[in-house]
């Protein structure tokens, strides 16, 4: 069963079968360069203003919140996005721990309870270039500067374009202090053929850069002579 974040936030969409349940063996499906993950992780996924919620959802409907602590925070404009752009709202797994965004008392807002992981999907320029400079007036910001300064996997999916050179910058600034910048560029090799696969083709790298299998699209093959 699912729970909704708010009322407003009520699920339209089905919930899709664990692809967590079976890890793939390597191959099509899985990605042998990467760690998979058997022991339980906490991670934190944080949801920004951006456009892009489907790729937040899709996300946490991958995410196997029975076998890892799955928490999710919002920024201050993530809900009007997600309203323009999931009419059916923002469905929350079972098992999902939802943060007040002003709130200190989450756990991952101090260095000795950091998260192993975050993922900011979609990640606006506004907050990226604030954790680049280390602002952290709310606990999204504090938990990215906790990760970092942890040396936490942080993961950002920004989806701005065309990007300036302040952007490059700040980009620059937090690839050096260890993030991982994952644009949210889709791949199409895959022949997608609705707009939530075209959005798993980017969810499933960032599944991979957390070290947990999916089977969400197949992998390119070695050519064949």
């Amino acid at each position: 069963m699912s729970r909704v974040f708010t009322s407003r936030f009520a699920s339209s969409v089905a919930e899709p079968a664990n692809p967590l349940a079976q890890p793939a063996p390597c191959g099509q499906y899985s990605a042998c360069s990467q760690v998979n993950h058997s022991s339980p992780l906490r991670i934190l996924v944080a949801i920004t203003g951006a456009s892009g919620a489907l790729y937040a959802q899709r996300l946490l409907d991958n995410l196997d919140s029975g076998q890892h602590e799955v928490h999710v925070v919002l920024s201050q404009y993530a809900p009007a996005v997600i309203a323009e752009e999931l009419p059916g709202g923002l469905r929350l797994p079972a098992g999902v721990i939802s943060h007040n965004l002003k709130s200190m008392n989450a756990p991952f807002a101090s260095g000795s309870n950091a998260p192993d992981a975050m993922v900011i999907i979609p990640c606006s320029m506004g907050t990226l270039g604030r954790i680049a400079h280390g602002y952290s007036e709310d606990v999204l910001l504090r938990a990215a500067d906790v990760a970092l300064k942890e040396r936490r996997k942080l993961i950002l999916v920004p989806r701005e374009t065309p990007l300036n050179l302040i952007h490059v910058k700040n980009f620059e600034l937090l690839l050096q202090a260890g993030a991982t910048i994952l644009p949210a560029n889709p791949s199409f090799y895959t022949r997608p053929q609705t707009v939530e696969q075209v959005a798993d083709t980017v969810v499933a790298r960032v599944l991979d850069h957390l070290g947990l299998p999916h089977k969400l699209v197949a992998r390119w093959q070695d050519e064949r002579e």
